[in-house]
């Protein structure tokens, strides 16, 4: 039985959360970031947000793969048991372009390694839901330069297959341009000179990566 490949996902919108563990607050804090810079950048404003706090700790992937740069710390808690369990979260749910910043105000009862390990998880994990985490996915940009008696019957097949119209144009000819996910493409594309007697073919095709973000596409 073949591992279930698990679909890449990446951080489109900041959230955060608070959880309460044996009086000690941890507040968790997350961001979409492109780069180390920007990641140092937002830990750098979380700490002095929480200046007054015992402990800002963190995890993050980052980089042109989303996670070609990858660090976690503790800021002081014992080894292991602050950042890793953030980064733990963030590999498992194959999350990328995300830096997580969990602060903790101790709250007077030791809380041992394994009380931290979940009090932290469970932080990040929290912090995670309020925020936008989007699959990304492959695909093409489609452009169509069409006939005015074309236009109708190539949009009414992108719209039958649910294909995003990224921009249409009307001059001397429809500017049609659509995003349809990499599977579907070459059928999509063949069904539309069919219908056309081939007359609607591409005239530019982009291969690209993207998010549906509030239903709209957020490229890479």
């Amino acid at each position: 039985m073949k591992n279930e490949v698990r679909p890449v996902r990446i951080c489109m919108e900041e959230g955060s959360a608070e959880i309460t563990v044996e009086r000690s607050r941890f507040l968790s804090y997350v961001r979409p970031v492109k780069t180390e810079n920007e990641a140092a950048d937002f830990i750098s404003e979380i700490r002095k947000k929480n200046h007054d706090a015992r402990h800002n700790c963190f995890a993050y992937r980052t980089g042109k793969d989303g996670m070609s740069c990858v660090k976690c710390s503790d800021d002081g808690e014992p080894s292991q048991t602050a950042g890793r369990p953030i980064l733990d979260i963030l590999e498992n749910e194959d999350i990328r372009n995300v830096c997580v910043v969990v602060t903790r105000y101790f709250g007077g009862i030791l809380l041992g390694t394994g009380g931290l390990v979940r009090a932290y998880g469970k932080a990040a994990a929290e912090g995670l839901k309020n925020s936008l985490i989007a699959e990304r996915e492959s695909g093409f940009l489609v452009t169509f330069c069409l006939d005015y008696d074309l236009y109708g019957s190539v949009r009414y097949l992108a719209e039958k297959e649910g294909f995003t119209i990224t921009e249409c144009n009307f001059t001397d000819k429809v500017m049609l341009q659509l995003l349809i996910p990499s599977g579907k493409t070459e059928l999509f594309l063949k069904e539309a000179a069919e219908k056309t007697a081939g007359r609607a073919l591409p005239e530019e095709k982009q291969e690209i990566e993207y998010c549906m973000v509030n239903g709209k596409a957020v490229y890479f």
